[in-house]
């Protein structure tokens, strides 16, 4: 099956694909697998989410969930699936799936930043500064230590 995921991924890297052409074309692939297959569901529920049409790619996420994606494939679609809930005002479900996916290292901080956002979205401007700052601390070459203070601040400002 290497050869079908090669094929969604020059779906995904053709520039010159409109969002339409995106969705057509993962859709027929994901045709050409068996109906229990997350990685299915898992992809037409991005060519959706790319689309804008962030109902119908909820709907996949939930069903490649269901069906029991894994690995460094759960770890995008928490991200993913997330980030849609956002979108759909549905903000404390996607805080849910971030604040409990499991990470994976190819993704870095990405979870941080849209639990962040999510955060934001659900009225917890302070909470998600402090991930946001917290998920930055690592890279800097300098002043951890007081970052680290600001966000104890911060997340003992939100709790209160």
């Amino acid at each position: 099956m290497d050869g079908w995921q090669a094929r969604v991924d020059a779906v995904w890297n053709d520039p010159a694909a409109s969002a339409e052409e995106v969705v057509a074309r993962i859709t027929e692939l994901v045709a050409a697998l068996p109906a229990d297959d997350p990685r299915g569901p898992f992809e037409l529920g991005g060519a959706y989410d790319s689309a804008g049409q962030e109902a119908a790619a909820a709907e996949q996420y939930a069903r490649a969930i269901e069906l029991g994606v894994s690995g460094r494939a759960r770890a995008a679609l928490d991200i993913q699936y997330a980030s849609t809930l956002r979108n759909l005002d549905r903000a404390e479900e996607a805080i849910e799936i971030l604040r409990t996916s499991r990470r994976d290292p190819d993704l870095g901080a990405s979870p941080d930043a849209f639990l962040a956002l999510a955060l934001h979205s659900a009225g917890q401007p302070e909470e998600a500064l402090a991930v946001a700052l917290d998920a930055l601390i690592p890279y800097l070459p300098s002043y951890e230590r007081s970052l680290r203070g600001y966000v104890e601040e911060l997340r003992a400002g939100a709790a209160n």
